[in-house]
């Protein structure tokens, strides 16, 4: 593999950053640091955006609604932002869900879900449950088709989405597809990918340490299958996925590894393999010219699943 010079040039810029003490580290220093908007380009223009407040298991749960065209029947995307279940916002993610928006036709309903430390395992994942029935048993009044509703997400966001395919396939609602971009899948392994690159390329293992340290204080729930949905037992009958990993990641290897246990169990898998990137590199458009093609790429799978 060679490194994408986009990916390095940026990564030569976050070298300036001062390193982080993980002794010290707290969530409100990590999000200070972390938690910007408006770095790279805006993303694509949509017909409308607006927020709501939703009742959620641990209180006002917040979405950001995009719209595609005029009230009435599009497929919805219900969207996790990662961020190591830390960082980031309905902000940082804001370029990446208009483009999917625009580009699949499709509503997208980004999740404010509560973040660690303040609120870790299962707040995350009880937040993203709650919006995605939400979601569904509201559809028709966000302009949307309940009978065609997909998650996406990258990185913590990609394993929420996972989970929740997972926790739906018996209890539902049912999913029309999972987007799993760069998914974290398994917080119980070191795997080749979190050695071979674990420092350098913007995600270091050290930082994915202290997220696992911050959403899962108590290192025995790390194995449960809703933290770690490669640690499922059965991946039979989940939805259609389209898996991105980024060669210079450490989640690699996990991402692959899932991509194989649905494609094991006879679930359709699409694999868009970019070995040149970096985690991360999806929300910066305008400086790394691959994140434009990873979700004009990521939104034609939707789009195909919608028509299905």
């Amino acid at each position: 593999m060679t490194l994408d010079p986009q990916a390095q040039a940026m990564l030569q810029a976050l070298s300036r950053l001062r390193p982080f003490d993980f002794a010290t580290l707290t969530g409100e220093g990590y999000r200070a640091v972390m938690d910007r908007s408006g770095l790279f380009a805006a993303g694509d223009e949509v017909h409308a955006v607006e927020e709501r407040e939703i009742a959620g298991p641990g209180g006002g749960l917040r979405l950001r609604i995009y719209r595609p065209g005029a009230m009435g029947g599009h497929p919805v995307t219900v969207f996790f932002h990662g961020g190591g279940f830390v960082g980031c916002t309905l902000d940082t993610h804001d370029n990446v869900c208009r483009c999917l928006c625009r580009r699949a036709d499709s509503v997208v309903v980004s999740v404010d879900y509560r973040r660690a430390p303040e609120a870790p395992f299962p707040a995350a994942l009880d937040d993203a449950l709650a919006a995605l029935r939400w979601v569904h048993a509201h559809a028709a009044e966000l302009g949307g088709d309940p009978a065609r509703l997909a998650v996406a997400g990258d990185s913590a966001g990609g394993n929420l989405s996972a989970v929740v395919s997972q926790l739906c396939r018996d209890s539902g609602p049912a999913l029309r597809h999972q987007l799993l971009i760069y998914p974290a899948t398994d917080f119980a392994a070191e795997t080749e990918s979190r050695r071979s690159r674990a420092e350098g390329y913007f995600l270091t293992a050290g930082l994915m340490r202290w997220f696992g340290d911050q959403y899962t204080p108590d290192p025995a729930v790390r194995a449960d299958p809703r933290v770690s949905p490669l640690r499922a037992s059965d991946f039979r009958g989940l939805p259609p996925a389209t898996v991105l990993v980024a060669g210079y990641d450490p989640l690699y290897d996990e991402g692959l590894a899932y991509a194989g246990k649905l494609r094991e169990a006879g679930v359709p898998v699409e694999v868009l393999d970019y070995p040149g990137q970096i985690h991360g590199f999806i929300n910066m458009l305008g400086a790394i010219g691959a994140a434009d093609e990873a979700l004009e790429r990521s939104a034609a799978a939707l789009r195909k699943a919608f028509s299905a």
